[in-house]
């Protein structure tokens, strides 16, 4: 926490700078406060300069190269300390209200009426699928942010009317990215840790599946097949005689759901977790990257409408993603190695046509 008084010494420290350096921003991380600023003549000795004034206006200082400018790091002598750490009711309440109504769903999907009686406890094997999946994919991202110094705030579930009881789950960030090694570890960590608990999901729903005749005038909905799915479908029930296919059990559907998500969270296009990895990666040529994927969905927009969906909601959002603090830091091969097992997982998850 930082009081008002220290705040003020930071508008008084970039005050003092002025004269001599451009203020391209201030942002807060958790305690510290990140000045970006570039000098506007060459200086002898810049950082010199900047350390006496923030020595002077009681502050510590640290001062990184980002590209022409330099990135400025402050924290001060006389922290605050931390409030007392209170108890989260709006996330625990949408949690769950969203064990609720994922449970509703899955004793449907179980051929129960969830208002029954007890029979909404029918639900409780895919309430606990789909929310595990949501809970490490969202504590990922929570886990490596809080390890990076990025400060968020612990997920908030969606409860909806939908054929999953949920819209998925967000966290807020108020930190700024310091750099793109910090925005790729926060960008793959969600996507991986949900992945891994995906593939558990649907082996163990795969392996209570029936397969069935397969008939053509059945109503109901058909699922497309990533190239994944269909390995584990092979893998876990072997081959399926000509004429039949898996009814998927709720678990199943569950884990189908999760590769469903974490390919759609990994599309390169603006704030998607894809859309962090792709600017971690290529910098600025993500923007054209996001642009061509965008072009793509409307194409497939013609063979599955809920394309033209995420079209439009992404064409709201914007495609392109903003700069991190310091751009100039160079990723190391890890990075890199992260960043490729990411989009590896993307097109093992792509589904062409996801319903029909």
């Amino acid at each position: 926490m930082v009081d008002k008084e220290t705040a003020n010494r930071v508008k008084s420290f970039c005050r003092s700078l002025s004269e001599f350096f451009e203020i391209k921003g201030i942002f807060r991380d958790e305690s510290d406060f990140l000045v970006k600023c570039r000098p506007f003549f060459s200086l002898v000795e810049p950082r010199e300069f900047i350390s006496q004034k923030a020595e002077a206006h009681d502050f510590t200082v640290k001062i990184e190269d980002a590209g022409e400018d330099l990135l400025v790091t402050l924290r001060s002598y006389h922290l605050v300390a931390k409030p007392e750490k209170k108890i989260p009711w709006l996330n625990v309440i949408l949690f769950v209200a969203t064990v609720i109504s994922t449970m509703l769903v899955g004793a449907m999907m179980e051929g129960y009426n969830p208002l029954n009686g007890l029979d909404i406890l029918k639900g409780g094997s895919f309430s606990v699928a789909i929310l595990g999946i949501l809970l490490c994919h969202e504590f990922g991202h929570y886990v490596v942010s809080r390890k990076n110094k990025v400060k968020v705030s612990l997920p908030y579930f969606i409860p909806a009317p939908t054929i999953i009881g949920t819209m998925g789950a967000v966290i807020k960030s108020s930190s700024p990215f310091r750099n793109r090694r910090q925005l790729l570890e926060v960008g793959v960590a969600g996507p991986i840790a949900g992945f891994v608990v995906t593939i558990i999901v649907i082996i163990i729903g795969l392996g209570n599946s029936e397969v069935v005749p397969a008939v053509e005038e059945q109503m109901g909905i058909y699922l497309g097949d990533s190239l994944l799915f269909k390995f584990l479908t092979w893998l876990v029930v072997g081959n399926i005689a000509e004429g039949h296919t898996v009814y998927l059990n709720s678990v199943a559907f569950a884990g189908w759901v999760g590769l469903f998500v974490t390919m759609l969270n990994l599309l390169p296009i603006g704030q998607l977790d894809g859309g962090h990895i792709g600017y971690a990666l290529f910098g600025k040529a993500q923007q054209l990257i996001a642009k061509l994927i965008w072009v793509g969905l409307i194409v497939l927009g013609f063979f599955w409408p809920g394309w033209f969906v995420w079209a439009l909601l992404i064409l709201l959002l914007k495609t392109t993603h903003p700069p991190t603090l310091n751009d100039t830091t160079p990723l190391t091969k890890t990075h890199f190695a992260l960043g490729i097992i990411s989009y590896i997982i993307f097109i093992i998850c792509f589904i062409p046509i996801p319903f029909s």
